[in-house]
């Protein structure tokens, strides 16, 4: 190596080094290259007030969810001062990223072998709406599907052109959203028990997001069919094993009414 060379060598990991380095008084959310796993995303804690960037919510509900993601009150509680479709907004993103996490543990035993439907119980089939014209996919598929459109929906700068504020008419199909990646859990929850009760345990996720769509009065009560634990709101649980009825067969239709619509406003 040339003495040019190293002098190059030298200044570039100067470079690197004062990138690394964190301003006096400021939170640096950024893992250093050569970190341990024990230092990974171990950086301080910081108000929400006082964190300054467009991701700032997003970053307080990660920040929530690191220091205990069975906190499920203090993760949904919406701070002071903050706008409340902005704070909905981003719990729905998480919910999303959240859930690709499951999807990966579940595509060890989910095949379209194995689960030719997507189904929770023997009472509900969802039709994909990925698809020109809704219909049948299998659980794997529909699974990568709904998230794969939900991100597209979330990060549309027509519908979603801001994470800062939002407009109500943006705001109202988070509803659809949470309909469509809820039956991801309904899921793993009748089809992949052991998975669904490790992966609930470590997170809490099933949990968080039931109670966020009911606060938010997100989804109907009827519609939440995986019970959660003793102290959270009451559900009714469809488990039996029956034949669809009138109302479970309107159920379906309404599905599908709802996957045109969203369609066409898209």
């Amino acid at each position: 190596m040339t003495s040019s060379e190293m002098v190059k060598q030298i200044v570039n990991q100067n470079e690197i080094d004062e990138l690394n380095q964190p301003k006096q008084n400021s939170i640096v959310r950024r893992n250093r290259p050569g970190c341990s796993e024990k230092e990974w995303n171990s950086w301080s804690e910081e108000d929400l007030d006082e964190m300054e960037s467009t991701l700032a919510v997003q970053q307080y509900i990660q920040q929530l969810i690191k220091r205990n993601p069975s906190d499920v009150e203090k993760i949904l509680q919406l701070p002071d001062q903050q706008d409340e479709g902005v704070w909905k907004y981003e719990h729905v993103r998480q919910f999303c990223l959240d859930l690709n996490k499951i999807t990966v543990l579940l595509q060890h035993e989910c095949s379209p072998s194995t689960c030719s439907q997507m189904t929770a119980t023997e009472q509900w089939i969802f039709l994909c709406a990925a698809h020109k014209n809704p219909k049948e996919c299998s659980a794997i598929d529909y699974t990568r599907h709904t998230l794969d459109g939900a991100a597209c929906l979330l990060n549309s700068n027509r519908y979603f052109p801001s994470r800062v504020n939002l407009k109500d008419s943006s705001v109202q199909k988070l509803g659809s959203v949470c309909r469509r990646i809820y039956r991801i859990f309904s899921h793993a929850y009748f089809h992949h028990r052991t998975i669904y009760d490790k992966f609930e345990k470590e997170t809490s996720l099933c949990k968080r997001f039931t109670k966020f769509v009911i606060k938010h009065e997100l989804m109907t009560s009827d519609s939440l069919i995986v019970p959660i634990d003793e102290e959270a709101v009451l559900i009714e649980s469809k488990t039996e094993h029956t034949e669809l009825n009138e109302k479970e067969i309107t159920q379906i239709e309404v599905e599908q009414t709802d996957v045109k619509l969203d369609e066409s406003e898209a």
